[in-house]
């Protein structure tokens, strides 16, 4: 078996996360940069985006951006179940923002008028894609990660305190470290139900 069929395997979504990674700054930069410099996206438009939060701005961006937000603006939630949750991520080394970058999937709208109402979709396409490719690299590299959502609700939060560009949209958020624990296996649906085969 190839090395990215067992990281494949191996990808899962890890709550249980902790600062003691092995991996170095250099080294997770290293991991983030070639993610998005081979990651495909269609008509080559390269609208994905990344912000890289590391040490006091990774708890900053949990405790202070996400937390905070969630308390103050959705009343249902319990704040100490919700504080316990996001601790959860606070406990991790690092976090990976998202970002589509809006005016460059426009100049393609406008371009290409043909496809004008697929690129989108396209660009969430591209940035799903580098999203699962940044999640099989830190596999690989050992740590444990999950996807996260809680935009649109800290968008404008993100922005201000990282001076994100107007014109990136905050797509998802991923959570990184050293992982403490692995979760059961999932069940899978019978495969002759997912695939069609002509031969």
């Amino acid at each position: 078996m190839s090395s990215l069929n067992k990281v494949i395997k191996q990808r899962r979504s890890i709550y249980t996360i902790t600062k003691q990674i092995s991996s170095s700054d250099d080294r997770i930069l290293q991991i983030v940069r070639e993610a998005v410099l081979h990651s495909p996206s269609a008509f080559n438009m390269q609208e994905s985006r990344i912000v890289l939060l590391l040490g006091k701005h990774h708890d900053e961006f949990w405790n202070e951006i996400v937390l905070n937000t969630l308390i103050s603006s959705v009343t249902k939630l319990d704040p100490k179940e919700t504080q316990k949750k996001i601790a959860t991520y606070v406990a991790g080394y690092g976090t990976i923002l998202f970002f589509e970058d809006e005016e460059t999937t426009k100049k393609f709208i406008q371009s290409y008028a043909t496809y004008s109402d697929q690129f989108p979709a396209w660009a969430h396409h591209s940035n799903g894609m580098l999203q699962i490719t940044l999640w099989y690299l830190l596999t690989q590299e050992g740590l444990g990660t999950t996807l996260q959502h809680y935009n649109p609700l800290i968008d404008e939060a993100v922005k201000n305190r990282w001076h994100i560009p107007i014109a990136w949209k905050l797509v998802a958020q991923m959570p990184f470290g050293k992982p403490s624990d692995y979760p059961d296996p999932k069940p899978k649906l019978p495969l002759e139900e997912r695939i069609l085969i002509y031969k």
